[in-house]
């Protein structure tokens, strides 16, 4: 692989921002999210920060990685076969490069640069290469067929159930030439997704002949509803579908891949948090699509399990280490929960899905706290340092890694969570906004300019706000062809005094939220459906609407359920949940005990970790004397956003503070 291929994307001038994707045909969901591309996020904001970040950082980064740990190399073997060739690695490397250029294709939709689209052109050429003349894909197996990976099996889709991920591939590779064909209009890209998305079609499926298997790591299923929402060729879904309808009548029936009994069945989520999270995902865009209600059922059942009972507070999931796993209801242990990056990124898909089928602000609630807590503590702020589990203590050392230290890598040997950062990060805008009819929903509240289609007639909305340091929204009617519309604001579930759409969490204090929302000057109360504040009236250019969010500091506790909370407090400021890092303190953080009424101060730090606020609280440190007795000294405890933790070096964190001295054994 040659290097030239990296200096034509490290001589780019690096001006190109994020950019946004629009599929062309109808997704099938009742509700549309506005494009990517129609969305501009204002440079410096909060999501502009990391935008950038994304852009000139983690992208050139991830490209520099594909070359360095052989990525690039992989397909250059497998266009050239050798029984040589000893294949090392994981069986999902080339979903690295898919990934990749799948978040610098989101780049080049808003920002075109003709260096890094050479770039990745030159990249497209080495992958063109390796595919074989039936459309298969996949260098592990390719590079040498006499002994290939040893998680590819002797032959095609026979381990796919377990170790190959021949489809995991396919679904990035597809998810991938898509948003390389919108940013581009080449379909170079997309001619080799779609040959080996045919060759699936061929050979995996429920007729004799074929493999009857379905993936042991789901993503292929939304990415080929993507890909026939964007072709409009029905056998892309009928495969996705084949997919999901035959879990769990294949020899492989286990709880690790949700294939232990048919999706339709399916109420609790289980197994590996990724895949779960992918897979309910592409049932909702299934069901969307094909109208099955079955689906749609079992998802809500499932959603309704995972907010009630396996939910942290950050918006993660997985609780368990062995499996990268959801545990049991209520297993939400802090010091060795896993929380991969990966699993919350799965749960903003599956959350930003269930409101397009439901129109309902509780899954946008859900979305908010996973996205500022959740994905975001798995990238550092400037974009060069990741996490792969999001614990929410930390004694110094993390416990499953082989250096027994937790903190922020470079890279990863199994990078699946940086890589996806980088496809995620710069399709944020997305997210911000949607429309049903003549309803324009404000989802997410950014800084921002953007053009909406309402009933075929342009909109234009600009949005200032320093979201979520305040609460202070403001939006203006820059243009509009149509004076016929509903704005439909979200109030956040933490100012209507909500944690989560559950029990599992509640306000432990009795500190009241509120707002106010005003047109032009006046204040209006509007109505509130479905946790959207609806204000129907004859819009014109200049109008402005301001909104407030009362964002005090909450004090949240857990229900007694779960084990791990018990006797202790956790603190929110508006959708950011902070922690105590020993940095900023100098005690024992662990022995800290807050007081049963704290007085909170805000602190503006502009200057650290690109800007942040501080909570200080006062409280008392609990230690043993030398006589063995316990004393008590004052103390204030300084907390910082958890997204922000170990930007400073690795020592102690605590998300879950104690609220008594029955909880001092942490």
């Amino acid at each position: 692989m040659k290097k030239t291929f990296l200096l034509l994307f490290f001589t780019a001038t690096c001006s190109c921002s994020l950019n946004a994707f629009s599929d062309s045909g109808k997704t099938g969901y009742p509700i549309d999210q506005v494009a990517f591309t129609s969305v501009k996020i204002a440079d410096g904001s909060f999501w502009g920060q990391r935008i950038k970040a994304a852009r000139d950082v983690t992208i050139p980064l991830a490209f520099s990685k594909c070359q360095s740990e052989g990525r690039y190399e992989n397909f250059v073997k497998a266009a050239h076969p050798s029984k040589d060739y000893k294949v090392t690695g994981f069986s999902f490397d080339d979903t690295d490069v898919y990934k990749t250029i799948e978040g610098a294709s989101y780049v080049l939709q808003t920002y075109p640069d003709k260096k890094l689209t050479a770039y990745i052109d030159s990249v497209l050429d080495v992958v063109a290469k390796a595919q074989e003349p039936d459309g298969y894909l996949y260098t592990p197996r390719t590079m040498n067929p006499e002994h290939p990976h040893s998680w590819s099996g002797d032959r095609r889709w026979v381990k796919e159930e377990v170790l190959s991920h021949e489809l995991y591939n396919l679904g990035h590779m597809v998810d991938a030439a898509v948003a390389h064909y919108q940013a581009t209009g080449s379909t170079k890209f997309l001619d080799i997704a779609k040959r080996y998305a045919e060759c699936v079609i061929r050979e995996v499926g429920p007729s004799e002949g074929q493999a009857h298997v379905v993936p042991g790591h789901q993503i292929a299923e939304m990415a080929l509803a993507r890909l026939y929402v964007l072709t409009g060729e029905k056998k892309y879904l009928d495969e996705a579908k084949f997919f999901l309808d035959y879990r769990g009548k294949t020899a492989v029936k286990d709880i690790y891949t949700q294939s232990n009994k048919p999706v339709t069945e399916q109420k609790e989520a289980v197994g590996h948090a990724v895949r779960a999270g992918y897979m309910y995902a592409g049932m909702a865009d299934v069901a969307a699509l094909t109208g099955d209600s079955t689906y749609i059922k079992a998802i809500d059942d499932i959603w309704e399990n995972i907010v009630g009972k396996k939910y942290y507070i950050t918006g993660g999931v997985g609780a368990r280490h062995a499996g990268e796993a959801f545990g049991s209801n209520y297993e939400l242990p802090n010091l060795t929960a896993y929380n991969e990056t990966c699993a919350a990124i799965a749960q903003v898909y599956l959350n930003q899905r269930m409101f397009l089928l439901h129109g309902d602000a509780k899954y946008i609630d859900c979305l908010e706290r996973t996205l500022y807590n959740g994905v975001i503590s798995g990238m550092s702020v400037d974009g060069g340092r990741f996490f792969y589990p999001n614990p929410l203590s930390c004694d110094g050392k993390y416990h499953f890694n082989s250096d027994n230290t937790i903190e922020r890598q470079p890279w990863f040997g199994c990078a699946c969570c940086p890589s996806n950062l980088c496809r995620f990060i710069p399709s944020i805008p997305g997210y911000l906004y949607a429309v049903k009819d003549n309803s324009v929903y404000v989802n997410l509240y950014a800084a921002n300019t953007s053009e909406i289609n309402v009933n075929g007639k342009k909109v234009v909305l600009e949005e200032e706000t320093k979201y979520p340091w305040n609460g202070d929204i403001s939006i203006r009617i820059a243009s509009a062809k149509t004076s016929d519309f509903r704005m439909m604001l979200r109030i956040p579930g933490w100012v209507r005094n909500q944690v989560v759409p559950s029990d599992l969490y509640s306000f432990a204090d009795d500190v009241k939220t509120g707002y106010k929302v005003s047109v032009n000057g006046e204040e209006t109360s509007g109505t509130l459906v479905n946790g959207y504040l609806v204000i129907n009236r004859k819009w014109r250019k200049g109008d402005v609407i301001r909104i407030h969010f009362d964002m005090e500091p909450r004090l949240v506790k857990a229900s007694e359920r779960v084990v791990d909370d018990r006797g202790r407090i956790a603190v929110e400021r508006g959708p950011l949940v902070y922690c105590a890092e020993a940095v900023d303190n100098g005690f024992d953080v662990f022995k800290f005990v807050m007081g049963k009424k704290p007085a909170f101060t805000t602190v503006e730090r502009p200057e650290l970790i690109n800007g942040i606020i501080q909570l200080k609280a006062e409280g008392q440190v609990l230690e043993y004397d030398n006589d063995g007795k316990i004393t008590a000294k004052d103390a204030t405890l300084t907390l910082i956003p958890y997204y922000a933790w170990n930007h400073r070096g690795v020592g102690k964190m605590l998300v879950w503070l104690n609220n008594g001295v029955e909880r001092l054994d942490y």
